[in-house]
């Protein structure tokens, strides 16, 4: 029988260039909250399989929870060697985690291996890589030297961060991970990640970066959406020095109109999110909105948005959160060569400023 092994949780960031797969075998429920990046699910037992095993033990007793347990397993293993594991080579190497390396995992790699393959654990399991993400996220950024970009709400922070990192600079860019364009109107259809999730996908980032070069961030607010950025992660940004990118109004609408093209689309879940800021922004405000945008009167609705509500918004949180710009960068329009300028520039700008 071929033997398995067990590998620290630690050690997951470095498998994927190694293992052909890494198999998640808890329920899908589970594994939508979070799981190692890369990893697939394979549930040896279902949700609702999962929570009557459970009842049968808190009710009835261990043993016999274990024996239904065991024959679901069973049935389901049975089902992934049918289909998943059906046409994988000899030299197919797998990890597998459960979540804390025990039962579920075992049972998976205990048929696995008397097949014939080289499979490892994650000792610890899901459990265990929690901890590690926790303590990366905690202990990374501060070797990290990090530079904020900032920016009017429509000044394209966010096509600048991906222009740089296409250029080669180190970027994090939170946003993207959140799945959330960092606004009341900024989240996206399908919803976001599990905090658990985010976290993780965070951690993953952080470990891939270089502490010899910058690693430039937007300028966000500690909460994304509904998920919030990591304490450790957020405390560094704050004390992190920030470049301003400035844009004319004119192409901060253009660039917000083209961002946010969806709303332009189908104007209804704009209104429903406009009638919001009532409170702050008041009746006679929030009406003309709402009329504009049920006229298709974008330009002046989305300028009006920029001006009378995300600037303020924007320039009370940047005060309250970070410090003052070490330098500026203007963003000459919305075309492709201007990006690639101001790109050219911020890089610059970050490299000179955190070599001080």
């Amino acid at each position: 029988m071929t033997p398995h092994k067990r590998i620290d949780a630690s050690d997951i960031s470095h498998l994927s260039p190694a293992a052909d797969e890494i198999i998640d075998v808890r329920s899908p429920a589970e594994f939508a909250e979070d799981h190692v990046p890369g990893a697939i699910n394979l549930p040896v037992l279902s949700d609702a399989e999962r929570k009557e095993v459970g009842t049968i033990y808190k009710q009835v007793s261990p043993f016999e929870a274990k024996r239904t347990g065991a024959a679901l397993i069973t049935a389901n293993i049975s089902r992934h060697l049918s289909a998943h594991f059906a046409d994988k080579p000899r030299d197919y190497k797998p990890v597998v985690y459960c979540w804390r390396g025990g039962q579920r995992s075992q049972s998976l790699v205990t048929i696995l291996q008397a097949i014939g393959w080289y499979v490892r654990i994650v000792d610890g399991g899901y459990k265990a890589y929690r901890a590690t993400v926790m303590e990366a996220n905690k202990s990374i950024p501060p070797t990290l030297r990090f530079v904020v970009v900032g920016g009017l709400t429509g000044s394209g922070k966010t096509k600048l961060l991906h222009t740089m990192e296409r250029a080669g600079a180190q970027v994090l860019d939170l946003e993207g991970l959140a799945h959330h364009r960092g606004s009341l109107l900024g989240d996206y259809p399908d919803g976001q990640p599990h905090q658990k999730s985010f976290e993780s996908r965070i951690a993953a980032a952080l470990q891939s970066f270089s502490p010899d070069h910058p690693v430039f961030v937007e300028s966000e607010s500690s909460r994304i959406g509904k998920i919030h950025v990591p304490d450790g992660l957020w405390e560094q940004l704050k004390a992190s020095p920030r470049i301003e990118l400035e844009a004319s109004v004119d192409t901060r609408t253009s660039i917000t109109m083209d961002e946010y093209r969806d709303f332009l689309d189908d104007p209804e879940p704009l209104i429903t999110k406009l009638s919001y800021l009532r409170r702050i922004r008041g009746n006679d405000m929030v009406d003309q909105w709402i009329t504009a945008a049920r006229n298709s009167d974008w330009i002046p609705l989305v300028r009006s948005l920029l001006v009378d509500h995300y600037d303020p918004s924007y320039s009370h949180a940047q005060k309250t959160n970070y410090r003052d710009p070490v330098a500026r960068v203007s963003l000459a329009d919305h075309t492709a060569p201007a990006f690639e300028s101001a790109a050219r520039q911020m890089i610059a700008l970050g490299e000179e400023h955190v070599a001080k």
